[in-house]
């Protein structure tokens, strides 16, 4: 069959005419099929699935409850645009008393549909054909996606433990730091868990200033901090000056799939980015903001999500060192970060975190999440469903029992 007329239309930056055409498989669909095969081929156990990366609770209470009020309230039925003023104020109190920022709610915060809309944006307002972000890896890869639709380039930014998986700036070469306009950061990390402390935002802060680069912090899974109070990258003098923090109603608030967040910093960049998504969306449900003032001005909904993730995270962690695994408490998100076995004593070989996945995935019908961008590791998420302490204990008994005759080599 011939190709339609408009396969010689698409953009390059999707692929050009070779759009659709391309065999690779993206490591998410790969694991979507080793899911299915497992399934197929043991239909009697159960999967237990560690892949998982999004909340497993509906929404507290008081925010399905508010949500009820509001979505009948015939004031709320329009665009909303930028965003309403009560949930720009709500989330600078928010951040007052979590961080001890002050912001101004007027011109400081902005809404976004979600964190991942406004990572996307704001590239637009700086990026340039060859102009530079630079962005860590492993993660969150939507701001660089934007960059190269952009016609800029990313360079990345390997995460490794021996640098306590901070990006290590003085390695940055003189010429890419020159070109380069964003940096995006992400602290708690996804996927490695990993914090950053002042003295590492103190240095982003003076590294930002002497290449005039702007920092965006993505601070998705901030207030799932353990051992410390979340750091927020704005509490750091001078960090207001450089760039802004994108906030997220979902991994602290159990509001995935309301998307909802923010944007915090700058004033400049605030209104640089409130241009872009003035001609990218129309705001979110008036509603939808109006119930995540109610989650904002509850600081024990924050309390209580971190303390179940720390919680099945700790558990995790043991069974995990039973089986061999080299895993510690993360100092944040719900994900565990560890080093992908290299093979089973008598039995196959892993070249990779990704071949390590697909064979506890088929074999085990254990899924987890590869990454090997800087090295073979494996994601581990606590998200898994289990709506009683018991049920969690049951899943990690099924785990140790599930591996308990492979001696795991690391």
């Amino acid at each position: 069959m011939s190709d339609p007329y408009f396969q010689r239309l698409f953009a390059e930056r999707i692929g050009g005419a070779g759009y659709g055409k391309g065999t690779a498989i993206y490591k998410f669909e790969k694991i979507k099929r080793a899911k299915r095969q497992a399934i197929a081929d043991f239909p009697d156990r159960p999967l237990l699935d560690f892949g998982i990366g999004e909340n497993d609770e509906i929404a507290p209470e008081i925010v399905r409850s508010t949500m009820k009020v509001e979505i009948d309230r015939p004031e709320n039925r329009g665009y909303a645009d930028n965003g309403i003023q009560p949930f720009k104020d709500a989330a600078a109190a928010f951040m007052q008393r979590e961080f001890g920022v002050r912001l101004n709610p007027e011109t400081e915060v902005l809404h976004c549909i979600g964190s991942k809309p406004a990572l996307a944006m704001l590239p637009a307002a700086f990026i340039n054909p060859g102009d530079i972000t630079l962005m860590t890896v492993p993660g969150y890869p939507v701001a660089g996606t934007h960059t190269r639709y952009y016609g800029g380039q990313v360079f990345s930014l390997p995460l490794r433990e021996e640098n306590g998986f901070l990006p290590d700036l003085d390695a940055i070469p003189e010429d890419i730091a020159r070109r380069a306009k964003l940096l995006v950061l992400n602290y708690p990390n996804s996927p490695t868990g990993r914090l950053a402390d002042e003295d590492f935002f103190r240095r982003v802060v003076d590294f930002a200033r002497r290449n005039e680069i702007v920092v965006v912090h993505d601070a998705a899974h901030i207030m799932l901090t353990y051992g410390r109070r979340p750091l927020s990258f704005l509490q750091i003098e001078g960090a207001r000056d450089v760039g802004v923090e994108v906030h997220s109603m979902s991994k602290g608030f159990h509001m995935i799939g309301w998307r909802l967040g923010f944007v915090a910093g700058h004033e400049r960049i605030v209104r640089a980015f409130g241009d872009i998504k003035d001609n990218s969306d129309s705001g979110q449900f008036i509603a939808i903001q109006k119930a995540a003032i109610a989650a904002l001005a509850d600081p024990s909904i924050p309390a209580a999500v971190r303390a179940k993730y720390e919680r099945r995270l700790g558990k995790l962690v043991a069974a995990l060192r039973r089986l061999g695994f080299r895993a510690d408490m993360p100092g944040g998100t719900y994900f565990l970060y560890v080093p992908a076995p290299r093979g089973v004593e008598g039995g196959p070989t892993f070249a990779s975190a990704e071949e390590a996945s697909q064979w506890l995935i088929r074999q085990r019908s254990i899924c987890t999440v590869p990454w090997d961008d800087a090295g073979p590791y494996l994601r581990f998420s606590v998200t898994y469903q289990g709506p009683t302490e018991a049920d969690e204990d049951r899943l990690m008994n099924a785990l140790l029992e599930r591996l308990a005759d492979d001696r795991l080599v690391f």
